[in-house]
């Protein structure tokens, strides 16, 4: 029975995916930040869920953004798993929506530290993990806006743009070791992300705007509107793609796929992967690595 760990799932495509995958005989970590405060309710729903169906969910601790967090988690887990992990699903986001000027540093940093940099420090720590499984395997849960721009998604957009490149060249680099990596492209789903992110923090950016500045929020409610429609797309399709790669033969597994409604991604995806072949290709003979 292989091992997934699973983050950000107290709701959303996270909490769907635990729920899925477990129900087909994985051993599942559900992790989430502050499961005795916030997140206790959601803890209990999983754990009760699991004792129910009888099967197997342990819900644990964890803030993609912090160091001790990680490796408090990666402590627990080489104690109680003799068979470590095989699977890591980097789904944790949060998503900053609005004029893109009227986010300051400090928000944009905080943006990539989770959707970027959540991932980064997760990868690294249970790396050493994967590595020693017969199959390990990351997959990193990006969006169309990691492939598409959108106007007023320009900071997120940015995110996750940032952590295409980054699981790109993982898997060229992990391959040889016996890791897979694959990227999942989301399209627009009622998963609770859309109003994740914070205002604007700069006043004075956003009132240049005048009128404009309403614009994301009129945005959202449109976004809000259509999913609560009957033609809204099922989030179920998230975690069954999760499951779906996690089944494909080690080494098949596609580097990115869009999934929904995918505004042409998955065309833009197949013409540009030739490109980035024959580059990879040429780099790699250009070092007799090859």
């Amino acid at each position: 029975m292989k091992t997934v760990l699973i983050t950000g799932s107290s709701n959303g495509l996270g909490y769907l995916s635990a729920l899925t995958l477990a129900r087909k005989g994985y051993n599942v970590w559900a992790t989430m930040r502050d499961i005795n405060g916030k997140n206790k309710v959601k803890k209990e729903e999983l754990e009760n869920i699991a004792s129910k169906e009888n099967i197997t969910i342990t819900v644990a601790e964890l803030d993609v953004t912090s160091d001790k967090s990680t490796n408090d988690l990666i402590d627990r887990i080489l104690i109680e798993e003799e068979s470590g992990l095989d699977v890591l699903v980097n789904n944790a986001g949060v998503m900053y929506v609005g004029i893109t000027e009227a986010y300051s540093l400090k928000q944009t940093q905080e943006q990539f530290d989770t959707n970027f940099f959540g991932v980064i420090r997760t990868s690294k720590a249970f790396l050493p993990l994967l590595k020693k499984s017969s199959d390990g395997l990351i997959i990193n849960i990006s969006s169309l806006a990691g492939r598409l721009v959108f106007p007023y998604f320009g900071i997120y957009c940015a995110s996750k743009f940032a952590l295409e490149a980054y699981s790109q060249a993982l898997k060229y680099e992990l391959k040889p070791l016996g890791v897979d990596v694959s990227v999942i492209e989301p399209g627009p789903y009622p998963s609770g992300l859309l109003y994740s992110g914070p205002k604007e923090d700069d006043v004075t950016a956003l009132e240049s705007y005048g009128e404009m500045a309403d614009v994301p929020k009129a945005m959202l409610q449109n976004f809000d509107s259509f999913y609560k429609s009957d033609i809204s797309p099922n989030p179920q399709e998230i975690p069954d793609a999760i499951l779906k790669v996690i089944e494909i033969q080690k080494g098949d597994r596609p580097i990115r796929q869009a999934i929904g409604i995918d505004y042409n991604t998955n065309e833009l995806n197949s013409k540009t992967s030739p490109i980035q072949e024959n580059l990879i290709k040429e780099a790699l003979q250009m070092e007799h690595l090859i």
